[in-house]
């Protein structure tokens, strides 16, 4: 069974696809079953400190960094998405390409974000639960 805002990827071209209704069928691509995506949130994961993302408080929302150091942001290694949930139930996803920084500016309080998600090429997904 599927749940909502679970990421799947397909092993064989690469598909990418997040949950937006649950069912009971198994998510397939290219003849296969895809794979789910775990959340990386332990602060004791390798890698943690350019993957889990940090929140700072800002005068007109909240500005939403992918890691305490800088990610990079190289063709072959970068953050292709970050992803914010408050606790109206309302999501915003924010596509980020080589080049740009790894962070995301959004509307909403600090006080009003339950979880943040960011999803790097090469090491997955990585949430902060607030």
């Amino acid at each position: 069974m599927t749940q909502k805002f679970q990421i799947y990827k397909c092993e064989i071209c690469g598909n990418i696809v997040e949950v937006v209704h649950e069912g009971q069928g198994t998510l397939v691509c290219c003849g296969q079953p895809m794979t789910l995506i775990g959340e990386k949130i332990s602060e004791s994961e390798a890698g943690q400190e350019k993957h889990i993302p940090v929140l700072e408080k800002m005068e007109h929302g909240t500005l939403i960094k992918v890691g305490s150091v800088p990610h990079p942001m190289e063709e072959e290694h970068y953050i292709e998405w970050i992803e914010a949930f408050n606790k109206d139930g309302k999501v915003v996803k924010v596509p980020l390409k080589p080049g740009d920084k790894a962070e995301a500016h959004i509307g909403w309080s600090i006080e009003n974000i339950v979880e943040v998600r960011a999803y790097c090429n090469k090491h997955g997904l990585w949430a902060k639960r607030i």
